[in-house]
């Protein structure tokens, strides 16, 4: 499908939405809507979790703007493109449910966390803060940090398995008040290990009634859920926009309520009397044509829309996990409460818990079924393998992946 070219390089605020996709999304086409990615068919992909795979329409419209950005170079960066950049701006933050001072663009969700975890200033020495096993490895790394450049104790718990909506509240409420010099919490929404949805809301405001500030990671949560970042009830987020949006690489966001932001210090390469968001993150020359993509992503997304396409990955999953629940050898690591789970999903094999055991799972997968997934470690019951489907996804990929883990269970 053409776009209009001078409709991309003209303004970032187009929401231009392809004709072929409303049809097929008001039919519930979901095959016409994965055709829309190009997806490699040498394999079966399964693991769309590292990054988001750019739609055509995407695609087209960042090799539009990647021609506009090398031929006008700075004539357009010193004379336009900060006015477009922060139309890309007002649009993230009006489909994240923001306003536009609290949002400021990031090359990724690690840099938006690592800002708001080390730049975090209400600790004292003899503080504490609290993460999880499930927690990203290099945010888990920042808060271990802490204890050098803050002074405080670091505190790591490990996530009940299998989870309930109930025993995770009751895990964190039994951490907080274990420890009364808790001051923050690191809250990871969708576990990158296991697919596992944290009710970060009733966590978050938990953690304020005790004083404690949460600080949330969704960098596999928005786009993947259907959600707006208030309903989080933090007051300090982490994103991407090249997972579950499908913006270009190079594109995340930070989220601070505008009333907060003084609890975020400055980047270190910036003025540290500024009190604006944008002072929080000192990136450098980022890809400019990657970010003035961000608005043909979230049309995309929004001729889609959130519920129907959280819905979509939803079933997905179910597609091949309902199949093996009752499979006694296949341990599947994310429950059946619809509001537990997204697209992620991981297993492992009963019994087989280390790390060699689940690279080599992944590795026959791959070798003997053509099915690529990767192997994840870090939870404390061991490594499993994550299965990570996405709108690109067919379901007869799905059957096939249950015939080969029935195989190689059996």
């Amino acid at each position: 499908m053409d776009i209009d070219r001078r409709t991309l390089l003209g303004a970032t605020a187009m929401p231009f939405v392809p004709s072929v996709l409303s049809a097929a999304v008001s039919a519930d086409d979901w095959g016409s809507i994965a055709r829309e990615y190009d997806v490699t068919r040498e394999i079966i992909q399964l693991e769309h979790g590292n990054w988001g795979m750019m739609p055509r329409p995407v695609l087209q419209a960042y090799r539009a703007m990647i021609e506009r950005v090398n031929r006008d170079t700075s004539y357009y960066a010193r004379r336009g493109m900060a006015g477009d950049l922060e139309g890309v701006r007002a649009q993230v933050a009006d489909a994240m449910g923001v306003a536009i001072e609290e949002i400021v663009l990031t090359r990724n969700a690690t840099e938006a966390m690592k800002a708001l975890i080390l730049q975090y200033n209400r600790l004292q020495s003899g503080d504490a803060v609290l993460y999880a096993d499930l927690d990203y490895d290099s945010m888990q790394a920042s808060m271990q940090a802490l204890a050098t450049t803050r002074g405080v104790r670091v505190m790591k718990m490990a996530l009940p398995e299998p989870a309930t909506r109930q025993n995770l509240l009751d895990a964190y409420r039994m951490a907080f008040d274990a420890d009364p010099g808790i001051r923050m919490v690191l809250l990871t929404h969708v576990s990158h290990r296991t697919g596992l949805v944290l009710p970060v809301a009733e966590i978050a405001t938990m953690a304020r009634q005790r004083g404690i500030d949460a600080i949330v990671d969704a960098a596999h949560s928005v786009g993947q859920l259907d959600f707006r970042l208030p309903e989080l009830r933090a007051d300090f987020i982490g994103m991407n926009l090249h997972k579950w949006i499908g913006a270009p690489l190079g594109v995340g966001a930070l989220y601070i309520r505008k009333d907060r932001i003084d609890a975020i210090d400055p980047d270190p390469a910036e003025d540290p009397a500024r009190t604006d968001i944008d002072a929080r993150v000192h990136t450098g020359t980022p890809d400019y044509a990657a970010q003035l993509t961000v608005p043909a992503a979230l049309a995309f997304q929004a001729a889609i829309g959130g519920s129907r396409r959280e819905a979509r990955l939803k079933q997905l999953r179910d597609r091949w996990v309902r199949p093996l629940r009752d499979m006694p050898q296949v341990q599947i690591l994310t429950p059946d409460d619809p509001a537990m789970y997204g697209a992620i999903t991981s297993f492992r094999l009963r019994g087989r818990t280390s790390h060699d055991e689940n690279v080599e799972l992944a590795r026959t997968l791959l070798e003997r079924h053509g099915i690529f997934t990767v192997h994840r470690d870090g939870l404390a019951s061991g490594s499993c393998v994550r299965v990570t489907p996405a709108l690109a996804t067919q379901e007869s990929e799905l059957d096939r992946l249950v015939e080969a883990i029935r195989e190689l269970a059996s």
